[in-house]
């Protein structure tokens, strides 16, 4: 649990999965702390302020705006990005580096004492079975697409600024899952709505979770540690690898689904994203494609990391299990209906 000094805290991308998260539990669990959140939508403004705490629309890409959300600002916790796996070079590098800069530069202009940024493990995929995967490991000669490639850019940059007038650090939370997830199950029922959900290679694969609680968690852990913490990046998941398409069938089931039992060659799934993927760049579409090979990969690859590092430097203890974040999305899903 957080320490109980007052603090004013920014929460980035507040519309977003995280970000919304994160700032509904700060603004509930430490009633005494200043939040504000910020998003450039304001869909979620009203819910937001009805937890207590400020809400500011605004476009990170102007310098202006960043300056203003971070006087007299304590920390900032930079969930915002753009995060599909699709997209032109331009739109990413705006998105994830240009506003992370534009964010940083005037959180040390304006004396914020800590910044923490929500990177990705997405930096390590390499369409190969990856196991207990360090944060020192050597990372791909070219990263998956231009999400990785543009956060690790930012990254970069965050953890260069540490010790010039402000404390950095950067977590790498691995697919984040739980109640107003946007991105991992919402894609998977679009696929099995259409019928387009299949067992993609033997379906044996493994990977980790991480339940939105738990990155939260490391938020709070980060804000505690102390100054020899930072300067660092940390894996984050929940801590127990699991076979994806074993928990992805619980998860369908428990929601009066029928889980895939069709499977098809990892070769043919990659063939038919890249013909997905070239058709879209020839008409220049602006949704992402139905199918990409990183979504591909993704639903084919092992991918699991090693959390050592932030146990250790962090006092990192994961507070939710995978199946308590499965159940918390389902319990969830069935509200909205």
């Amino acid at each position: 649990m957080r320490k109980k000094d007052s603090l004013k805290v920014l929460i980035t991308g507040a519309s977003g999965f995280l970000g919304g998260r994160a700032t509904k539990f700060f603004s509930l669990q430490f009633p005494n702390d200043h939040i504000i959140a910020t998003s450039r939508r304001d869909n979620r403004a009203d819910e937001l302020v009805s937890k207590n705490c400020l809400f500011k629309a605004g476009d990170l890409l102007i310098p202006a705006f960043c300056d203003e959300i971070t006087k007299d600002t304590d920390v900032v916790v930079h969930c915002a990005a753009f995060s599909s796996p699709f997209g032109s070079y331009s739109s990413f590098y705006d998105s994830n580096f240009l506003a992370t800069k534009y964010l940083l530069d005037a959180s040390i202009k304006n004396g914020v004492r800590k910044f923490i940024f929500i990177s990705t493990p997405s930096i390590y995929f390499d369409f190969k079975d990856r196991f207990n995967i360090k944060e020192s490991d050597p990372l791909p000669a070219t990263f998956v697409n231009h999400y990785a490639s543009t956060k690790l850019l930012a990254e970069r940059y965050v953890l260069e600024a540490n010790g010039k007038g402000i404390q950095t650090i950067a977590l790498r939370p691995r697919a984040i899952i739980g109640a107003e997830d946007t991105v991992i199950f919402p894609r998977i029922l679009e696929a099995h709505k259409k019928g387009k959900l299949k067992i993609i290679g033997n379906g044996k694969n493994s990977c980790d979770l991480t339940c939105v609680r738990n990155v939260i968690e490391a938020i709070i852990c980060c804000i505690n540690a102390p100054m020899s913490s930072y300067g660092q990046a940390y894996n984050i998941t929940d801590g127990t690898p699991l076979l994806f398409w074993e928990s992805l069938n619980y998860a369908l089931t428990a929601l009066d689904l029928v889980p895939p039992s069709k499977k098809i060659p990892l070769s043919l799934a990659f063939f038919a994203a890249g013909l997905v993927e070239i058709k879209s760049r020839l008409f220049k579409s602006l949704n992402e494609p139905s199918l990409t090979k990183y979504g591909v990969g993704i639903l084919a690859k092992s991918m699991t990391l090693d959390i050592s590092k932030a146990k250790k430097q962090l006092n990192y203890i994961p507070v939710m299990s995978t199946r308590e974040g499965i159940n918390e999305y389902i319990q969830w899903y069935k509200e909205q209906k």
